[in-house]
């Protein structure tokens, strides 16, 4: 008899699903039977993703979003609901990487890694909370889990990455906080941090400090959005009983 996915009748939301981590996770969790709405500003990618997802597992829902809007997480997950009837697995993992200098920083690159990598992810947060928490008291897991994607630069601090770093050690705390409000109700908060990956996350930085980062990592192999994605899907898919609540993974040749 063929075993049925691990995730059958489940509906995961990845937000941040145009690209990199966000794109691969969505297509892993289809692999493993959930249904996925993928979330993101870029609508023409989701469609292709959307038609990629479908020829792998269920049906996907695509959802176009700015979520730094405060009103769209809301509006988000009510569609995924009107759509599949439930949220058991919310992976917050949109989110972008501005660095340099402190001093004589541009406040807009500031402003606009809070508003994606802090408020985007509260509101995903507190707008799937109420869902995650009835999905756990249902079949078919009775557990759900929310997946926050950090950084290595939530565990350390380097220079020229002063804001970024604020924001992950954010995401760390946010989620710790949260992990210790929810675990006995059996919604599963795992922090996932990534060191260098293959992404076009530094290409959002101005041209000077897409040199800087080329030359800290240029000689580096980086890892693939699937080898992420593959750490996701290991935290999801676990028993009840079990909680992986953090996993920090590197490429093997970065010391920092």
């Amino acid at each position: 008899m063929t075993e049925s996915p691990r995730l059958a009748s489940t509906v995961a939301v990845v937000t941040g699903a145009s690209s990199g981590i966000g794109e691969a996770t969505a297509l892993a969790l289809a692999a493993e039977g959930a249904t996925v709405a993928i979330v993101a500003r870029r609508a023409d990618r989701l469609e292709d993703l959307a038609t990629r997802i479908a020829s792998a597992g269920p049906e996907p829902i695509v959802v176009p979003a700015d979520l730094t809007d405060a009103a769209e997480a809301p509006r988000v997950m009510a569609e995924v609901l009107s759509r599949a009837g439930r949220i058991d697995i919310l992976v917050n993992n949109a989110g972008v990487m501005l660095l340099g200098p402190i001093v004589d920083a541009p406040i807009e690159e500031w402003e606009r890694m809070i508003d994606i990598n802090l408020r985007g992810l509260l509101y995903s947060a507190h707008a799937a909370l109420p869902h995650l928490l009835q999905a756990a008291e249902q079949g078919p897991r009775n557990v759900a889990d929310m997946v926050n994607i950090s950084s290595v630069a939530g565990r350390t601090v380097n220079l020229g990455s002063g804001v970024y770093n604020l924001t992950k050690h954010g995401v760390g705390a946010f989620s710790e906080s949260l992990r210790q409000e929810v675990t006995q109700r059996h919604v599963r908060v795992g922090l996932i941090e990534p060191g260098a990956v293959e992404t076009e996350l530094a290409q959002h930085n101005r041209p000077q400090i897409q040199e800087l980062i080329a030359q800290r990592f240029g000689k580096l192999a980086r890892m693939q959005a699937t080898d992420i994605s593959a750490a996701i899907v290991f935290m999801v898919t676990r028993p009840r009983h079990v909680a992986i609540n953090e996993i920090l993974i590197r490429p093997t040749e970065q010391q920092r």
